[in-house]
């Protein structure tokens, strides 16, 4: 594993939003410690206090979420809305923080899930968006200038990106880029690395969340949907290359598909050669490489994770932050040789990979994805809002170890992991291990639901109690302030 581990000159490159990749061996031993251990929750005396809060200060959102359940399954539309016991209703979103519908103010980690390096709201994208609306509304369906310069702006910094394009979400883009690499192949298997989130496309909720799953959470799903899709442990190149062995003697493999932080933005990281060694065995083996940049391009840097890393995939998907936090956020980009299977039009001969959406590449998406990549360049986003996070982990490692919880806090930039129930990192690398710690996952998952529910009376929101996503927003008052707040809930474990 030495070639795995090697230290590697990215972290230094200029305008990276990563200062420092965190020591990975070190971090698995931690993971390691904290689930080998009783959980450490909120104290049973302590959650009442936390209950309370939601009681009195948040009726008018407790009743807007009894008003959805009526007509909307569970109450939720979005994932990321689900907050124990029932979610915030958001009045107004600016800069570092949000308002819900009672008044209370929090200090947003959540970022909508990470699109908005800018924080929330910018108003420099904001005022372009008007102007678009007032001059050509949202959608014509045809041809934008904003379309090409937008195009035109990913392909200079992106240094895999030749051609790009437009889709309506993430998942939409990663459908696309599997069906556009097996087109341009002309092979069937695809690889992912187990534990990654590519969307929820049929043939991707494979390997979800905790790796060599495989199937588990595909209901509804044909099993033929996914029959040519498989997974590989995280940090496993012999995995690999057996899977690609394997598979050269059954047509070949189309492509290997993963996250380059590691499976969910890093809740599993990679050694620092990991990705240099996965571009080598796709290379021996014929394979494309596709780096799913949803959550790392233009957080990570303008040439997200691959410029980072130094490592060039032959296709990249992008979402999130490629429009600012403005809908449709969705992009393939790749090789021309090889984007050019998704040749546009009605009635082409050509062979190509067929993808297509009304509201794809809609001026107002454009236009705001343009003035947002322009407004984070000028203002070298990543980079401050890495420093943030550097700030934010470094303070929440001094009170873990104050307060001697097993807890683990470790950031790539403006990504910040917090670990205190540890349902992700339970081992499942075999069936045995995974029906054995079943139980203990859905443990550990009201455990996290239950921090969760403290942060946020106390003023913080995250994405599920775990993963917090700062921002240019993020001043050194902001993150200050929000250490305060953890500090307060963790006196309560």
């Amino acid at each position: 594993m030495s070639n795995l581990a090697s230290a590697h000159t990215a972290a230094t490159a200029p305008r990276s939003g990563i200062s420092a990749w965190p020591d990975v061996d070190a971090l698995y031993r931690r993971f390691a410690e904290l689930v080998a251990q009783p959980m450490r929750p909120i104290r049973a005396d302590a959650m009442p206090q936390v209950m309370r809060y939601f009681d009195e200060k948040c009726s008018g959102s407790r009743r807007l979420a009894e008003q959805a359940k009526a007509v909307i399954p569970g109450g939720v539309q979005h994932n990321l809305a689900f907050n124990h016991p029932f979610p915030l209703a958001v009045v107004q979103a600016e800069g570092a923080h949000l308002t819900d519908i009672d008044g209370n103010r929090y200090i947003d980690f959540l970022q909508a899930g990470g699109p908005t390096l800018l924080g929330s709201n910018h108003p420099a994208v904001r005022q372009k968006v008007h102007e678009l609306i007032d001059r050509c509304g949202p959608v014509t369906g045809l041809l934008h200038e904003y379309e090409v310069k937008l195009a035109e702006l990913v392909c200079r910094h992106m240094p895999g990106v030749e051609m790009l394009r437009l889709l309506g979400s993430g998942t939409e883009a990663v459908m696309g880029a599997v069906r556009l690499a097996r087109t341009y192949t002309r092979r069937k298997w695809i690889i992912k690395v187990g534990g990654a989130y590519h969307g929820w496309s049929d043939q991707l909720v494979y390997g979800m969340r905790l790796p060599n799953t495989g199937r588990m959470e595909a209901t509804g799903i044909p099993r033929g949907a996914t029959g040519h899709t498989q997974e590989c442990l995280p940090n496993d190149l012999d995995a690999l290359r057996r899977t690609l062995r394997l598979n050269r003697l059954r047509g070949g493999t189309a492509a290997v598909l993963l996250e380059p932080l590691g499976p969910e933005s890093g809740t599993r990281p990679v050694h620092p050669g990991y990705n240099r060694q996965v571009r080598a065995l796709c290379d021996e083996f014929g394979a494309l490489l596709i780096f799913d940049e949803v959550v790392t391009g233009f957080r990570v840097g303008m040439g997200g994770a691959q410029a980072y890393f130094g490592v060039t995939p032959d296709i990249t998907v992008l979402g999130k932050c490629l429009t600012g936090g403005y809908p449709m956020a969705g992009a393939i980009g790749g090789r021309k040789d090889i984007m050019m299977a998704l040749v546009g039009g009605i009635g082409t001969t050509s062979r190509r990979a067929f993808v297509g959406g009304t509201l794809s590449a809609n001026p107002l998406s454009c236009v705001a994805g343009y003035h947002a990549l322009q407004e984070a360049d000028r203002s070298n986003a990543a980079v401050v809002a890495g420093r943030a996070g550097d700030r934010l982990r470094a303070g929440l490692d001094e009170i873990i170890q104050r307060r001697k919880l097993p807890y683990v806090a470790y950031n790539m930039g403006s990504i910040v992991h917090l670990q205190t129930a540890g349902v992700l990192l339970l081992d499942t690398s075999s069936l045995w291990k995974l029906l054995k710690v079943k139980d203990e996952a859905r443990r550990r998952k009201h455990m996290m639901e239950e921090m969760g529910a403290a942060y946020t009376a106390h003023g913080l929101v995250t994405l599920a109690g775990s993963r917090i996503y700062t921002s240019l927003a993020d001043t050194d008052d902001v993150i200050d302030d929000a250490l305060n707040r953890f500090d307060d809930v963790f006196a309560l474990v």
